[in-house]
């Protein structure tokens, strides 16, 4: 017997709350946003204070948000994709929240003591949206685009497309670790031949 809550839930789905509500706020609140933080589409001045174009952002915003709900497919991917986007969100909170219990008291900015690992750990994160928003993003054989890729790297592992990437990745490394001195080394070179 289906509780209260989930008939709460099913009637929302039913009502369009999932398909078309929430995603329409996000997509309105996310380029309202960003239009007001960039003002590329004008801004007002107040005095000696200049402020975005509330109006016109809104506008653009409302009509965005509108061509976006209005496809279906649009509409899948983004419920296909954020709840792993989420989970993603939710594994980086739990590792911050292990490294923070050895810290120690006060306030622990991971970005600051640990650059590299931060670095690295940010491109892992992109990569894992990325590779959320090719699982979630159909083909038209019904397979997704990391399957499709994934098969066709399964498939061409051997051939020479894969093998010239891996050459041209083994010589820009061997460039980039040539080419690449640590950090004040110049500068240590140019005040000893200065003195």
């Amino acid at each position: 017997m289906a509780s209260s809550l989930q008939n709460a839930l099913q009637f929302f789905q039913e009502f369009g709350l999932f398909d078309v509500v929430l995603p329409f706020l996000l997509v309105f609140s996310l380029v309202f946003a960003v239009l007001e933080k960039t003002m590329i589409l004008g801004k007002e001045s107040h005095g000696n204070k200049d402020i975005p174009n509330k109006n016109l952002n809104a506008s653009m915003a409302f009509v965005i948000a509108m061509l976006v709900i209005a496809s279906t497919r649009i509409v899948s991917i983004i419920n296909t994709a954020l709840p792993n986007i989420m989970l993603l969100l939710v594994v980086s909170l739990m590792f911050l929240l292990l490294i923070g219990i050895f810290v120690g008291t006060g306030e622990f900015k991971f970005s600051e003591s640990h650059s590299k690992a931060n670095k690295f750990i940010v491109v892992i994160m992109f990569l894992g949206v990325v590779l959320v928003f090719l699982d979630a993003i159909p083909t038209d054989s019904g397979k997704s685009w990391l399957d499709f890729v994934w098969d066709f790297i399964l498939t061409q592992w051997s051939g020479a497309v894969f093998s010239s990437i891996i050459i041209f990745l083994v010589i820009l490394g061997a460039i980039y670790y040539v080419t690449n001195s640590p950090s004040g080394e110049p500068e240590k070179k140019k005040k000893g031949a200065d003195e």
